[in-house]
């Protein structure tokens, strides 16, 4: 484990060190949350490796305005150690399993078993040709290009469809539904694409 003991710090760590995983302070420097929320933003535009918020701060809106700008997860001083430890191997674990397998290539994306060829718009797990809608693709290949961030639902339609979402929910929930049938061993535990209860989707 290294320990940084401000943001200065931080950001060389991620720079200069082979970081897997980010465990920090939401109140780091004393800055409050505001400040906190920053400095996740920060980190998020130079890496993808995941960022799980310890802090005192126990407001269902600290933590919601944590995810939103790239948490992976969020943890009250409060909570056992144990769970704290559970939730770090959990999300080393995604990320050795995804995150490092993910290759991007000539618009050739590779995650793990999956690959998404958008030179000639195929989809494939494991070798073999996955058939996909158009919507389906596009949603697909959406998530993939932003790994690591969590879209909402009225984004996802928005940036599909190209017009304000109204009653979204239902159709994004149908065609992810669709989608992780097709790419997934486990469609009830998706490995590909996660939910993040309240807030969206993601790849990785």
């Amino acid at each position: 484990m290294i320990k940084a003991a401000s943001l200065n710090e931080l950001l060389l760590l991620i720079k200069h060190d082979n970081i897997h995983l980010i465990l920090m302070d939401l109140e780091l420097e004393g800055g409050g949350l505001g400040y906190g929320i920053e400095i996740i933003q920060l980190i998020r535009r130079c890496t993808v490796i995941p960022v799980i918020v310890i802090s005192a701060q126990t407001a269902e809106t600290a933590k919601i305005m944590s995810l939103n700008v790239g948490a992976d997860d969020y943890v009250t001083a409060y909570d056992s150690p144990l769970v704290l430890l559970a939730r770090v191997k959990a999300q080393l674990r995604r990320y050795i399993e995804l995150n490092t397998l993910f290759e991007s290539f000539g618009n050739i994306y590779r995650i793990g078993d999956l690959v998404l060829d958008d030179n000639i718009h195929a989809v494939m797990v494991g070798g073999k040709n996955v058939k996909m809608t158009p919507i389906e693709y596009k949603i697909l290949r959406l998530l993939i290009q932003e790994q690591g961030k969590v879209l909402t639902i009225n984004e996802i339609y928005e940036r599909i469809w190209q017009m304000q979402a109204l009653d979204a929910k239902n159709i994004i929930a149908v065609h992810i539904r669709h989608v992780r049938e097709k790419i997934e061993k486990n469609p009830k535990e998706p490995k590909y694409i996660t939910v993040v209860r309240g807030l969206g989707y993601k790849v990785g």
